[in-house]
This record gives structure tokens, C-alpha cells and sequence, in this order.
């Protein structure tokens, strides 16, 4: 089995975490790891929406599985469009890690300083920032978690906003702040591994019974909030559910730009529960988008 992974650190550290499931479960199975090197990675000095937009980094790994150069791919599930490259399939959802997002250095984000310039590629993050503290300067920040580090350490920027995942998957040892995600709510599949395959390939079923089924139910019900609204990486859009027992709650928010929120849901339900609760938060969301629109 050929398993296809971008080259970065932290790409590198989840297809580990893949591959060390997977042989658990198939020892039999010979695996082949094979580095891509995406669009995405090789231009680093435009804004995403400028090299592809939202899913450059997965659809190009799409088109290998497609056209039969490699078996599986490894990605953050973040970074997944809610709609997938026909023909493929996502196959398992691995166990979630962690879901907040940190600033560095540990500074709370009252304690910045007028003017301090904040780095961070998420038009979410953006909005929350700019929600709280307009008086920051927000820019982009691209690159892998360790290029980001080190623009940081250069005095490119005042702090840095990034996932707490990828922090730790990466055995980073420096400080940092857990913005609470209660408020600083996490993007769709923050903190979750997706598996994928060619839909009706010979490994779909042997991917899908290493999954945890626990984390999918609930990225299955973040993705499909966020189908529904009809937004991706461009939207700034906050969702977050979370399975505690026979309940799941669900956190959303929804912002302009500019930091303006739109709307924001906070609700707990019983998993028998959970289509009919999701038609209903969907339904209080898109109130609040149609609300500004008027």
C-alpha cells in the first residue's frame, strides 16, 4: 500500500500516527510512504486564494489516488473541502487531538499591544482576533507550522495564533496560551487525521475499521453544518462538537471580515437526536447570515 503524505514535519507525524494504526491492525500489509510536494507548498509568498484557494493542499493528493500513483492519503482533516474529489472517499477519521487554538508567546490576548501584529492564514482566526481587539494588525502568515515558528522567532511577528495539534505532533517544547474554545471556536476537523482512498478500492473497509467512530460522528456533524452553509476556508465560520456520553454539543459562530458576529449557536442534544438537531442549528445560523445580507 502506497501511502501518499505532503513532506512537512507535522505531515510527516500524522502519517506516522496513520501508518503505526494501521500495522496494529494489518501487519501483513507491506506500506510505502511517498512525500508530494503540492502547489501549496512550493508557493509560499501569495495567500492561498491566490495558489488554488481552500483544499490546494488535498486536492492535488486526490488527483494522485485517481490516477493510481499512490493507494491512500494522510491529511488534517481541516483542510478537507466539505465536498469531495469525485471518486474518492474519506475512508477513516482517526482519533481527534487536542481542538484549541494557542497564541505565541503565552500572552493573553488583552495584554497585546496596541498595534502588536498578529500572524495567522485563517480568515476564522482573523475575525475572532479582530472581534476582540480591532486594534491589532492582522497579516498572513504561510508556511508549515515550523516555517511559521521561525518567522516568529525573526520578529516578523508580535505572536503567532496557530492549532494546538499541530504544536503538539510535532513535539514543539516552547510556551504557549489555549485560547478557550468555548469562545475561540475551532474550525470544522480541527485536531482530527483523514484517511483517504479511491471509493471501492481494495483497502476502503480495512481503512474504515481503524477509524474512531466517536470522531467522526463528530466531524460528520461539524462537515455537514458547514456544507449546509455553504462555506469552506473563506467564510469565517467556527464549529466545534463534541460527544460527552449519550450527548453532543455543538458550538458555532459566524462572523463578517471584519470581526462582526453573525451569528452563534451553543447547543446539547442526545446523539438519537442529531439530524434533527443539526437542521435546526443550521436553521438558527443561516438566520443570522440572512439577517446581515438584509
Amino acid at each position: 500500500m502506497i501511502v501518499g503524505t505532503r513532506g512537512s514535519k507535522l505531515a510527516l507525524a500524522q502519517t506516522s500516527i496513520f501508518v503505526d494504526a494501521f500495522r496494529k491492525k494489518f501487519p501483513e500489509v507491506k506500506i510505502e510512504i511517498r512525500r508530494i510536494v503540492t502547489t501549496g507548498d512550493k508557493i509560499r509568498d501569495r495567500p492561498l486564494s491566490a495558489v488554488g484557494g481552500f483544499g490546494v493542499f488535498v486536492k492535488e493528493l486526490d488527483r494522485e489516488i485517481l490516477e493510481g500513483k499512490i493507494d491512500v492519503a494522510v491529511n488534517s482533516l481541516k483542510d478537507m473541502p466539505v465536498k469531495l474529489t469525485e471518486g474518492t472517499c474519506l475512508a477513516a477519521v482517526l482519533p481527534r487531538g487536542p481542538v484549541e487554538d494557542v497564541i505565541i508567546p503565552p500572552l493573553p490576548l488583552e495584554k497585546l499591544s496596541p498595534g502588536s501584529i498578529i500572524g495567522t492564514s485563517s480568515v476564522r482566526r482573523k475575525a475572532l482576533l479582530m472581534s476582540k481587539r480591532k486594534d491589532l494588525v492582522i497579516e498572513d502568515i504561510r508556511g508549515n507550522v515550523t516555517t511559521r515558528l521561525r518567522k516568529l522567532e525573526s520578529r516578523e511577528y508580535d505572536a503567532i495564533v496557530m492549532a494546538r495539534v499541530g504544536l503538539e505532533r510535532i513535539g514543539f517544547e516552547g510556551h504557549f496560551l489555549p485560547l478557550n474554545p468555548d469562545e475561540f471556536v475551532p474550525p470544522v476537523g480541527q485536531g482530527a487525521i483523514a484517511v483517504v482512498c479511491k471509493r471501492n478500492s481494495e483497502y476502503e473497509k480495512m481503512l474504515k475499521s481503524i477509524e474512531d467512530p466517536v470522531t467522526r460522528t463528530e466531524v460528520d456533524a461539524e462537515r455537514f453544518i458547514l456544507r449546509a452553509l455553504g462555506g469552506g476556508c473563506s467564510v469565517p465560520i467556527g464549529l466545534w462538537a463534541k460527544i460527552d456520553g449519550k450527548n453532543m454539543r455543538i458550538r458555532g459562530v459566524v462572523l463578517t471580515e471584519t470581526g462582526k458576529q453573525l451569528a452563534k449557536v451553543d447547543q446539547t442534544f442526545n446523539v438519537e437526536m442529531i439530524p434533527q438537531a443539526l437542521d435546526e442549528i443550521v436553521s438558527e445560523l443561516k438566520k443570522g447570515m440572512e439577517g446581515d445580507r438584509r
